[in-house]
């Protein structure tokens, strides 16, 4: 298996003298452009519904579709993610920043004891749960948590 990754020439010479070749390098230009589109990664981050990130992993021979699910708060705790576990196979990327309405801060993503000095956030089978390490910045007023994962189905 070849990994190319997905690129458009820059240039296609159409026949002009000729409709049915004319036909055909249309169709071939259009299929190479749709796929190389929808092989980049999408650019859309909807609130609390899951939705293909457009990345597609290879692992063990098999391919996996690349999913997201972005999530909003205002406070330290639960927040209830509604993800099925055991069908994710992998996190591949779970980030978050909040404010504390004057200042805005990253969110770590690590492990469920809090960084020192920062409000980190870690992953349940039912919840995301955002915690501050001690000498924390000030209150959270709203922030966002986005996952990142492939799943089996």
């Amino acid at each position: 298996m070849s990994n190319q990754a997905p690129f458009l020439r820059s240039s296609w010479q159409f026949p002009d003298d000729n409709p049915q070749a004319l036909g055909v390098e249309i169709d071939r230009a259009y299929l190479a452009i749709a796929n190389n589109v929808n092989a980049r990664t999408i650019g859309v981050f909807p609130d609390n519904v899951p939705i293909g990130n457009g990345e597609r992993w290879y692992l063990s021979g098999q391919s996996h579709a690349g999913q997201r699910k972005v999530f909003t708060f205002t406070a330290t705790g639960n927040i209830a993610h509604g993800l099925d576990i055991s069908t994710i196979t992998y996190f591949t990327n779970c980030f978050g920043s909040y404010t504390d309405g004057t200042n805005i801060y990253g969110l770590i993503f690590a492990g469920s004891t809090p960084v020192a000095d920062q409000n980190s956030f870690y992953i349940t089978s039912t919840n995301i749960v955002v915690g501050a390490g001690a000498g924390a910045p000030p209150s959270i007023t709203s922030g966002i948590v986005c996952l990142e994962f492939i799943s089996q189905v």
